[in-house]
């Protein structure tokens, strides 16, 4: 499990044998069923999650009981709900099990005191903020006035991996479009 996790860590910066050691003897091994909750909606987080094996996303739901995904996450990503996680104030989603899963979790206590003590894990956490607000914003941006055709063909092109492991009721949570809508696209391209 953890050589997974070790491997991430060594595409990203340069760390030797002690320090992987370190960083990773501040995880352990979670199994998640699919559907499983890991958060709740109001909980506050306190683990960020490593997958090794399986998916997960981050979702709320409407008045109306209606889905929104905000974000999907597979094998060699980190996951949680990084709002609650930073602030420690109640979550406004969830975090679910999409997929039987094989997780490494960590404590927000530990996790913080490897970015102040580790600085290639510093440097990890960076990169994983600042990629996850470049995707934020293509998709709040470029969705704005996106057709649902654009919406799928942008998907196509930044996130293929969705299209093909996720349902289309499930991606289209994300897109902000009908699964019937989805299907119809899908089936022009």
């Amino acid at each position: 499990m953890l050589t997974t996790l070790e491997q991430f860590i060594l595409t990203r910066s340069l760390a030797d044998e002690q320090t992987l050691q370190k960083i990773s003897s501040c995880f352990t091994f979670v199994k998640a069923e699919r559907k499983q909750m890991l958060l709740d909606y109001h909980q506050v987080c306190r683990h960020y999650y490593f997958i090794t094996k399986g998916a997960m996303r981050l979702f709320t739901t409407d008045k109306e009981g209606n889905e929104r995904s905000r974000y999907f996450a597979f094998e060699g990503n980190f996951v949680t709900a990084l709002p609650s996680f930073i602030d420690q104030l109640p979550a406004e989603e969830y975090l679910q099990a999409i997929e039987p899963s094989e997780l490494l979790c960590i404590t927000r206590e530990d996790f913080y005191l490897l970015v102040d003590t580790v600085p290639q894990f510093a440097k990890i956490y960076t990169e994983i903020l600042e990629l996850g607000f470049i995707t934020a914003q293509k998709r709040i941006y470029g969705f704005q006035s996106f057709t649902a055709l654009e919406k799928v063909k942008w998907m196509m092109q930044h996130q293929p991996q969705l299209l093909r492991r996720l349902s289309n009721k499930m991606a289209a949570t994300y897109l902000g479009i009908s699964p019937s809508t989805l299907s119809r696209v899908k089936a022009q391209l």
